[in-house]
């Protein structure tokens, strides 16, 4: 039986696996208290949250394809653990849009001990007066990621979403003579695990080393204040999959998308 789970169950529920569900931990501590839930013997077997994604994690989550149908009308994607995904998706399929993209095994990183550092780099927090650098950058990444370009889609609301990661402090680049040679975002933060979105070199820059320094200094940065650091890649970005590697991540699990 689905169940209206309370923040308190959410959080014992996300402390089994802090990487794996990062995401649903850190929506949960902000007051995001879209969810559903399955009861397990212990405390809850199975949650999803539903909002711009819809994402569910643990055993049995097609239970929760009628209410993906009825809560997520409107939602970008599923996304989550491969096999959350792919049991929800299952049942879902069924009563839901056709999807325009299905992106199966995308590998999840996790690293905890900081990487060595060769060579210091212009990494900083972002500030609103990087506001208007960071948008284009922003939005090219989110086009190149999910294949829509949102200042067209919703310029103002993307600008906003922009200014709000700087605001909360989840966004740092590194720039010289007006070229981001590294930037990222954190999608998602706990006191156990940071989730990072976007990482990204400017195209002119790649293949120079600058997003090895520049990834390598924001764990240090990161792991100076939350155990693990975290995120998940397209398995055909062979680039940022040698990437990750090459800084000392290690790969911990499987995530699958579903775009509509």
């Amino acid at each position: 039986m689905l169940v209206e789970p309370t923040v308190k169950e959410i959080l014992a529920y996300c402390a089994e696996d802090p990487v794996e569900r990062v995401f649903l931990e850190d929506v949960a501590r902000r007051g995001f208290a879209r969810f559903r839930a399955l009861e397990g013997e212990n405390g809850l077997g199975a949650l999803c949250y539903f909002g711009a994604n819809i994402v569910p994690s643990g055993q049995g989550c097609e239970a929760f394809a009628g209410e993906a149908a009825s809560r997520g009308a409107g939602a970008r994607m599923i996304i989550g653990n491969e096999r959350a995904v792919t049991d929800l998706w299952s049942v879902a399929r069924s009563v839901m849009p056709r999807p325009r993209e299905d992106r199966p095994g995308q590998p999840v990183y996790a690293i905890e001990e900081a990487p060595s550092a060769p060579d210091s780099t212009g990494l900083r927090e972002a500030t609103f007066d990087d506001v208007d650098l960071l948008l284009p950058v922003c939005a090219a990444n989110y086009l190149e990621e999910l294949g829509v370009d949102p200042l067209e889609q919703d310029p103002v609301g993307f600008r906003r979403r922009t200014a709000g990661q700087i605001e909360e402090g989840r966004s740092w680049l590194w720039v010289e003579d007006g070229t981001i040679l590294f930037k990222a975002e954190a999608s998602a933060w706990t006191p156990q695990a940071v989730q990072l979105q976007q990482v990204w070199v400017d195209p002119e820059a790649r293949r120079q080393g600058y997003g090895t320094r520049g990834l390598a200094d924001l764990c240090r940065l990161l792991l100076q204040r939350t155990p693990t650091v975290t995120l998940f890649v397209r398995p055909e970005n062979e680039a940022a999959l040698r990437l990750y590697d090459r800084v000392g991540m290690r790969r911990v699990a499987s995530y699958r998308s579903i775009l509509f």
